[in-house]
């Protein structure tokens, strides 16, 4: 018997193995949803298809979203987030992700005024503080950041929140698509293994502070982000109606793998 059977199954877009689904990932099986994985950089010849899916999360990664002449994985997924819109399959852009899914939207994509990597307080915007998602942040708390670029609000979209050195960091379009410029998704394992793989990055942005920072303020804050993750993702799944189930997980039915390696 196929104990998986109606059960929610969402497509999830990696760009690269260091930025996985993170905490997402527990938290998707504890309310038993088919993860299928679209893996660009293992596939980026691919053209990836909704299917039946009932969502779509797409990751960050290094790229950049004028880069599609060197990446042209990109357009397709530009193409896979316009089609997710136009059937009303809900979107979670995160970083590069969120990027994607403004520039889908309309709006245009570009170059922060600086990079900001590791901590800094978000900041709800009026909207923000009654969305029904974004408003389990507390106003100030820290949060985590790794990004060069930064998108503009699409017309008609609620810009929801914001940092000292971004002045967009989170919108919603329409009642069930959100794009986090934030990585409310990381653990203390993932920072650690960005500060290895971006660490040429993090050279060229003194700025940002440096290793030692960023380490002492992921030990101090990265418990209370995780809650945070916990509430925020929570209350995400609500609406998109995924309630969690009492009943046992089954493990094993991935489709695909996450990305590994590389």
């Amino acid at each position: 018997m196929d104990d998986t059977r109606g059960l929610r199954k969402v497509l999830v877009v990696q760009h690269v193995a260091a930025e996985p689904l993170g905490t997402l990932d527990p938290l998707l099986r504890r309310r038993r949803i088919r993860v299928r994985y679209h893996n660009a950089r293992r596939a980026p010849e691919e053209r990836p298809d909704l299917g039946d899916v009932d969502a779509l999360i797409v990751l960050g990664g290094p790229q950049n979203l004028d880069e599609q002449d060197k990446y042209p994985h990109l357009k397709a997924e530009l193409q896979l987030v316009e089609a997710a819109l136009q059937r009303g399959v809900p979107v979670l852009g995160i970083c590069l992700g969120a990027q994607l899914l403004a520039h889908a939207l309309g709006a245009s994509v570009g170059r922060n005024r600086a990079p900001e990597l590791g901590w800094s307080p978000l900041h709800l915007t009026a909207a923000g503080q009654q969305d029904p998602v974004l408003s389990a942040v507390d106003d100030g708390a820290p949060m985590f950041h790794w990004h060069g670029d930064t998108f503009a609000i699409p017309s008609g979209c609620e810009r929801l929140a914001y940092t000292v050195g971004c002045d967009n960091q989170a919108f919603r379009a329409g009642e069930r698509n959100w794009g986090f410029q934030f990585h409310l998704e990381v653990d203390a394992s993932l920072v650690e293994r960005w500060l290895g793989v971006y660490a040429e990055q993090l050279a060229h942005s003194p700025a940002c502070g440096g290793v030692a920072d960023i380490r002492a303020h992921t030990q101090a804050h990265i418990a209370g982000l995780q809650q945070t993750a916990d509430l925020v993702f929570g209350r995400l799944f609500d609406v998109w109606g995924w309630q969690p189930r009492q009943v046992p997980l089954v493990l094993g039915h991935r489709m695909t793998g996450p990305v590994e390696g590389g």
